[in-house]
C-alpha cells in the first residue's frame, strides 16, 4: 500500500485527521471532489474581506484543550456573535434576552416581569403534552416570542409549517434573564485572523491533498492504495442508495458586492417573518473588524435538497434517523473504513465537536 490513510474530504475532520496521522509519522492521502480545501468553512478573500463562502462559521467551545489545538494553527479575534432579528420593522437582540424582552413588551423592566409575562402567555396556552413543534414553542415561550421570533424563521429553515414539523427539533429554547447579546455561553470564540482556509492549509502542511476528485471514481481508476480510508462524504452515498436516500436541507446563497462601508451594522442579521424568503443576512466584513470602502454580503435561502446541491442540515426526525441507524450496521460491516465528519456520522456538529472528534478517531487508529 502506497498510503496508510486515505482521506476523502479535505474538511475540518479531514484535515484534523491528516494533520496528526502525518505528525505521527503515518503517510495520509486527502482527496476531495470540491476545487478547494476547507469543506465548508472554506473563505475565499473578496474585495479584501475574507467571505464564508457557505455560511458564517464561528468557532466557539469551553474545551480549553480545544481552543489551544485550533490556536496553534491560527490567531483568533475576539469576534462575539450577537445576531438581530429584524420581524416587519422591528428590530430584536438575539438569544432572547432582557434587550429583547424589553423591546417586545414596552412595560417590562426587570427579570421577574419578563419571566411572568413568558409564564403568563405560557398559561394561556393551556399546553401539556406537546404533539408538533408549534405546541412545543408555545409551551416554551408563550405566543409574543413564538410569533415574532420562530415560526416564520423555523418555517422557512424546515419548508414546513411548523405544526408539521416534530416537537422534538426544539427540545429547549434558552433564555436569558440578563442584558447579555453574546449568542453563546462557550468561554472561547472568535473568528481565525485572515480567514479559516490558511488555517486549514496548515493544518495540512505537508500532506498529499488531491482537488477536483471524487472518490469511486478515484478508487475506479488507482484500486486501493491505502491501509485504511477515512470517509467524510455521506454515508448514503458510500454504500450506492441501497437503502435509499437520507433527507438533508440545503442553503443556495447570493452573495454581492455593495457600493457602501456598512450595509447593516451587524455580521447576522436574521429575518424572522415568514414572507421574507432568506432566513438571513451576513455580512462578512464584520467578522474580522475590517475598514472598507465596500462591503459583501450574502442572503441565505434555505430549500430542500437534491442530490445536484450540497448537502447542509440532516434532518433527524424518525424516518431519517431509523434509515441512518440501517447504514450505521453495514458501515460497522467494513473493515479499515471510518466514517467521520458532518455527513459521515449524519448530525449536525458544531467545530469544536467535530475537532474533538476526529482527534479522538486518530487517538483510537495510532493507538492499536
Amino acid at each position: 500500500m502506497k498510503y496508510d490513510y486515505l482521506i476523502v474530504g479535505a474538511g475540518l475532520y479531514g484535515s484534523v485527521f491528516a494533520r496528526e496521522a502525518t505528525k505521527a509519522g503515518k503517510k495520509c492521502l486527502v482527496i476531495d471532489r470540491r476545487p478547494h480545501i476547507g469543506g465548508n468553512i472554506y473563505t475565499e478573500k473578496v474585495e479584501g474581506i475574507n467571505v464564508h463562502k457557505y455560511g458564517a462559521h464561528i468557532f466557539h467551545t469551553s474545551d480549553e484543550q480545544i481552543w489551544n489545538y485550533v490556536n496553534g494553527f491560527a490567531r483568533f479575534n475576539n469576534y462575539i456573535n450577537s445576531p438581530i432579528a429584524r420581524y416587519k420593522d422591528e428590530l430584536y437582540n438575539m438569544p432572547f434576552n432582557m434587550n429583547t424582552f424589553t423591546k417586545l413588551w414596552r412595560d417590562v423592566f426587570t427579570p421577574q416581569q419578563a419571566k411572568a409575562r413568558i409564564e403568563e402567555q405560557r398559561r394561556a396556552e393551556n399546553i401539556t403534552e406537546p404533539k408538533n413543534l408549534e405546541e412545543q414553542a408555545l409551551s416554551l415561550v408563550g405566543r409574543d416570542v413564538y410569533e415574532k421570533l420562530i415560526k416564520g424563521y423555523t418555517e422557512k429553515q424546515w419548508g414546513r409549517s411548523c405544526d408539521k414539523l416534530p416537537a422534538f427539533i426544539i427540545k429547549r429554547l434558552p433564555l436569558r434573564w440578563t442584558f447579555d447579546n453574546n449568542y453563546f455561553n462557550d468561554r472561547y470564540q472568535g473568528i481565525p485572523e485572515g480567514g479559516y482556509t490558511q488555517m486549514v492549509e496548515k493544518l495540512l502542511e505537508g500532506v498529499e491533498v488531491k482537488l477536483n476528485t471524487d472518490y469511486k471514481e478515484f478508487v475506479k481508476a488507482n484500486g486501493k492504495v491505502a491501509k485504511t480510508v477515512v470517509y467524510t462524504g455521506a454515508m448514503d452515498e458510500y454504500f450506492d442508495y441501497s437503502l435509499g436516500r437520507l433527507e438533508y436541507r440545503t442553503v443556495r446563497f447570493e452573495t454581492e458586492v455593495l457600493e457602501c462601508d456598512n450595509y447593516q451594522g451587524n455580521a447576522v442579521v436574521n429575518y424572522t417573518e415568514r414572507e421574507v424568503p432568506y432566513t438571513r443576512i451576513i455580512e462578512h466584513k464584520h467578522f474580522e473588524f475590517v475598514n472598507s470602502d465596500k462591503t459583501v454580503i450574502s442572503k441565505e435561502y434555505p430549500s430542500e435538497w437534491t442530490p445536484e446541491q450540497e448537502p447542509y442540515y440532516p434532518v433527524n426526525d424518525q424516518k431519517n434517523t431509523q434509515l441512518y441507524q440501517q447504514y450505521l450496521q453495514l458501515a460497522k460491516k467494513e473493515k479499515n473504513v471510518i466514517f467521520g465528519g458532518r455527513l459521515g456520522n449524519y448530525t449536525y456538529y458544531d467545530m469544536d465537536k467535530v475537532i474533538a472528534k476526529a482527534l479522538s478517531d486518530v487517538k483510537q487508529q495510532l493507538d492499536k
